[in-house]
Protein backbone atom coordinates (compact mmCIF):
# COMPACT_ATOMS: atom_id res chain seq x y z
CA UNK A 1 0.00 0.00 0.00
CA UNK A 2 1.17 3.15 -0.71
CA UNK A 3 1.66 6.43 1.39
CA UNK A 4 -1.57 7.96 -0.09
CA UNK A 5 -3.78 5.06 -0.15
CA UNK A 6 -2.53 4.02 3.94
CA UNK A 7 -3.20 8.01 4.56
CA UNK A 8 -6.28 7.99 3.40
CA UNK A 9 -7.46 4.57 4.53
CA UNK A 10 -6.09 5.86 8.38
CA UNK A 11 -8.74 8.99 8.00
CA UNK A 12 -11.75 6.93 7.07
CA UNK A 13 -10.50 4.66 10.33
CA UNK A 14 -10.21 7.63 12.43
CA UNK A 15 -13.44 9.18 11.22
CA UNK A 16 -15.65 5.40 11.60
CA UNK A 17 -14.39 5.82 14.96
CA UNK A 18 -15.09 8.87 15.90
CA UNK A 19 -18.67 8.49 14.63
CA UNK A 20 -18.93 5.21 16.91
CA UNK A 21 -17.62 7.62 19.72
CA UNK A 22 -20.69 9.90 18.64
CA UNK A 23 -23.42 7.41 18.48
CA UNK A 24 -22.27 5.96 21.86
CA UNK A 25 -22.26 9.20 23.76
CA UNK A 26 -25.94 9.48 22.23
CA UNK A 27 -26.93 6.49 23.28
CA UNK A 28 -24.80 5.56 26.60
CA UNK A 29 -26.42 8.21 29.56
CA UNK A 30 -29.38 6.94 30.03
CA UNK A 31 -28.08 3.56 29.97
CA UNK A 32 -25.64 4.45 32.05
CA UNK A 33 -28.20 6.17 34.69
CA UNK A 34 -29.51 2.74 34.84
CA UNK A 35 -26.55 0.51 35.61
CA UNK A 36 -25.64 3.03 37.70
CA UNK A 37 -28.73 2.89 39.78
CA UNK A 38 -28.88 -0.82 39.87
CA UNK A 39 -25.01 -1.08 40.94
CA UNK A 40 -25.98 1.36 43.62
CA UNK A 41 -28.91 -1.02 45.09
CA UNK A 42 -26.91 -4.12 44.57
CA UNK A 43 -24.35 -2.55 47.22
CA UNK A 44 -27.27 -1.28 49.35
CA UNK A 45 -28.89 -4.64 49.62
CA UNK A 46 -25.40 -6.31 50.25
CA UNK A 47 -24.83 -3.56 52.98
CA UNK A 48 -27.66 -4.95 54.30
CA UNK A 49 -26.79 -8.95 54.12
CA UNK A 50 -29.62 -9.45 51.35
CA UNK A 51 -27.54 -11.04 48.65
CA UNK A 52 -29.92 -12.64 47.04
CA UNK A 53 -31.73 -8.88 46.56
CA UNK A 54 -28.54 -7.70 45.72
CA UNK A 55 -27.77 -10.21 42.52
CA UNK A 56 -31.49 -9.55 41.48
CA UNK A 57 -30.42 -5.94 40.87
CA UNK A 58 -28.08 -6.30 38.60
CA UNK A 59 -30.09 -9.44 37.13
CA UNK A 60 -32.64 -6.61 35.63
CA UNK A 61 -29.79 -5.03 33.75
CA UNK A 62 -27.94 -8.21 32.62
CA UNK A 63 -25.99 -7.97 30.01
CA UNK A 64 -22.95 -10.90 28.51
CA UNK A 65 -20.92 -8.08 27.27
CA UNK A 66 -20.62 -6.66 30.58
CA UNK A 67 -17.43 -7.26 32.48
CA UNK A 68 -18.35 -5.29 35.52
CA UNK A 69 -21.68 -6.88 35.71
CA UNK A 70 -20.60 -10.17 35.48
CA UNK A 71 -17.71 -9.75 37.88
CA UNK A 72 -20.24 -8.70 40.27
CA UNK A 73 -22.42 -11.41 39.95
CA UNK A 74 -19.47 -13.85 40.75
CA UNK A 75 -18.73 -12.20 44.07
CA UNK A 76 -22.08 -12.00 44.94
CA UNK A 77 -23.20 -15.35 43.60
CA UNK A 78 -20.31 -16.97 45.82
CA UNK A 79 -21.34 -15.27 48.69
CA UNK A 80 -24.42 -16.31 48.11
CA UNK A 81 -22.92 -20.17 47.53
CA UNK A 82 -24.29 -20.53 44.49
CA UNK A 83 -20.92 -21.81 43.21
CA UNK A 84 -21.83 -22.80 39.86
CA UNK A 85 -23.41 -19.50 39.09
CA UNK A 86 -20.74 -18.03 40.60
CA UNK A 87 -17.83 -19.62 38.32
CA UNK A 88 -20.41 -19.07 35.33
CA UNK A 89 -19.96 -15.15 35.86
CA UNK A 90 -16.20 -15.30 36.53
CA UNK A 91 -15.50 -16.94 33.37
CA UNK A 92 -18.01 -14.89 31.31
CA UNK A 93 -15.64 -11.90 32.56
CA UNK A 94 -12.60 -13.75 31.93
CA UNK A 95 -13.15 -14.16 28.32
CA UNK A 96 -14.47 -10.38 28.20
CA UNK A 97 -11.30 -8.98 29.87
CA UNK A 98 -8.39 -12.03 29.01
CA UNK A 99 -5.75 -10.19 31.17
CA UNK A 100 -8.29 -9.82 34.50
CA UNK A 101 -6.28 -11.07 37.26
CA UNK A 102 -9.11 -9.87 39.57
CA UNK A 103 -11.45 -12.34 38.38
CA UNK A 104 -9.33 -15.10 38.09
CA UNK A 105 -8.90 -14.66 41.62
CA UNK A 106 -12.52 -14.24 42.14
CA UNK A 107 -12.85 -17.57 40.31
CA UNK A 108 -10.56 -19.55 42.62
CA UNK A 109 -13.46 -18.84 45.43
CA UNK A 110 -15.99 -20.95 44.45
CA UNK A 111 -14.03 -23.42 42.66
CA UNK A 112 -12.37 -24.29 45.72
CA UNK A 113 -15.92 -24.28 47.26
CA UNK A 114 -16.59 -27.51 45.08
CA UNK A 115 -13.01 -29.16 45.62
CA UNK A 116 -12.20 -28.78 41.78
CA UNK A 117 -8.78 -28.98 42.48
CA UNK A 118 -7.30 -29.50 39.15
CA UNK A 119 -8.88 -26.42 37.85
CA UNK A 120 -7.81 -24.28 40.45
CA UNK A 121 -4.64 -25.27 39.98
CA UNK A 122 -4.98 -24.45 36.08
CA UNK A 123 -6.64 -21.00 37.40
CA UNK A 124 -3.53 -20.31 40.03
CA UNK A 125 -1.32 -20.87 36.89
CA UNK A 126 -2.97 -18.79 34.44
CA UNK A 127 -2.85 -15.69 36.97
CA UNK A 128 1.09 -16.35 36.98
CA UNK A 129 1.18 -15.89 33.32
CA UNK A 130 0.06 -13.11 33.32
CA UNK A 131 1.23 -11.89 36.83
CA UNK A 132 4.31 -13.78 37.75
CA UNK A 133 4.43 -12.14 41.05
CA UNK A 134 1.20 -12.41 42.39
CA UNK A 135 1.46 -13.28 45.53
CA UNK A 136 -2.06 -15.05 46.51
CA UNK A 137 -1.64 -17.35 43.31
CA UNK A 138 2.48 -18.15 44.32
CA UNK A 139 0.93 -18.66 47.88
CA UNK A 140 -1.72 -20.94 47.32
CA UNK A 141 -0.26 -22.67 44.52
CA UNK A 142 2.73 -24.13 47.09
CA UNK A 143 0.26 -24.37 49.54
CA UNK A 144 -1.00 -27.34 47.27
CA UNK A 145 2.23 -28.71 46.36
CA UNK A 146 3.10 -28.94 50.45
CA UNK A 147 -0.62 -30.91 51.10
CA UNK A 148 0.56 -32.82 48.56
CA UNK A 149 3.62 -33.62 49.84
CA UNK A 150 5.87 -32.11 47.18
CA UNK A 151 7.92 -30.05 49.08
CA UNK A 152 10.37 -29.50 46.36
CA UNK A 153 7.25 -27.96 43.85
CA UNK A 154 6.12 -26.15 47.46
CA UNK A 155 9.29 -24.31 48.07
CA UNK A 156 9.71 -23.07 44.32
CA UNK A 157 6.14 -20.57 45.00
CA UNK A 158 6.24 -19.98 49.08
CA UNK A 159 9.87 -19.06 48.73
CA UNK A 160 8.87 -16.62 46.38
CA UNK A 161 6.03 -14.98 48.10
CA UNK A 162 8.37 -14.98 51.25
CA UNK A 163 10.62 -12.85 49.44
CA UNK A 164 8.33 -10.57 48.49
CA UNK A 165 7.08 -10.11 51.87
CA UNK A 166 9.68 -11.52 54.26
CA UNK A 167 7.32 -10.24 57.49
CA UNK A 168 4.11 -12.07 56.62
CA UNK A 169 3.91 -14.50 58.83
CA UNK A 170 1.72 -17.01 56.86
CA UNK A 171 4.25 -17.22 53.94
CA UNK A 172 7.57 -17.40 56.25
CA UNK A 173 6.06 -20.00 58.48
CA UNK A 174 4.75 -22.17 55.38
CA UNK A 175 7.86 -21.48 54.25
CA UNK A 176 9.92 -22.68 57.45
CA UNK A 177 8.19 -25.95 57.23
CA UNK A 178 8.51 -26.67 53.88
CA UNK A 179 12.65 -26.07 54.92
CA UNK A 180 11.91 -28.81 57.25
CA UNK A 181 10.08 -31.07 55.31
CA UNK A 182 12.70 -31.11 52.94
CA UNK A 183 15.63 -31.81 55.17
CA UNK A 184 16.70 -27.97 55.96
CA UNK A 185 17.40 -28.06 59.13
CA UNK A 186 19.53 -24.60 59.48
CA UNK A 187 17.04 -23.07 57.24
CA UNK A 188 13.96 -23.76 58.79
CA UNK A 189 15.45 -22.82 62.36
CA UNK A 190 16.45 -19.38 61.10
CA UNK A 191 12.67 -19.43 59.49
CA UNK A 192 10.81 -20.63 62.82
CA UNK A 193 12.74 -17.92 64.67
CA UNK A 194 11.84 -15.26 62.37
CA UNK A 195 8.42 -16.34 62.95
CA UNK A 196 8.70 -16.06 66.26
CA UNK A 197 9.67 -12.17 65.79
CA UNK A 198 6.02 -11.74 63.79
CA UNK A 199 4.31 -14.09 66.49
CA UNK A 200 6.15 -14.12 69.84
CA UNK A 201 4.05 -17.06 71.15
CA UNK A 202 3.60 -18.69 67.70
CA UNK A 203 2.70 -22.14 68.62
CA UNK A 204 3.29 -23.97 65.64
CA UNK A 205 6.90 -21.68 65.28
CA UNK A 206 7.61 -23.26 68.74
CA UNK A 207 6.88 -26.72 67.55
CA UNK A 208 8.92 -26.88 64.46
CA UNK A 209 11.60 -25.88 66.89
CA UNK A 210 11.04 -28.20 68.86
CA UNK A 211 11.41 -30.89 66.25
CA UNK A 212 15.04 -29.25 65.23
CA UNK A 213 15.92 -29.10 68.97
CA UNK A 214 16.42 -26.03 68.67
CA UNK A 215 15.59 -23.49 71.21
CA UNK A 216 13.09 -21.06 71.75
Amino acid sequence: MDFLKFKTALVLLIAASLFATHVAAQTSPALGDELRSAFRESYKHEKNGKISKAIDALAKVYSGKSYEINARLGYLSNLNKQYNESIYYYKTAIELMPLSVEARLGLSNPVAAIEDWTTLEINYNDILKIDPNNSQANYNLGMMYYYRADYNGALKYIEKTANMYPFDYYSVLMLAWTNLKLGRSREAEVLFNKVLLISPDDKSAEEGLGLLGGKK
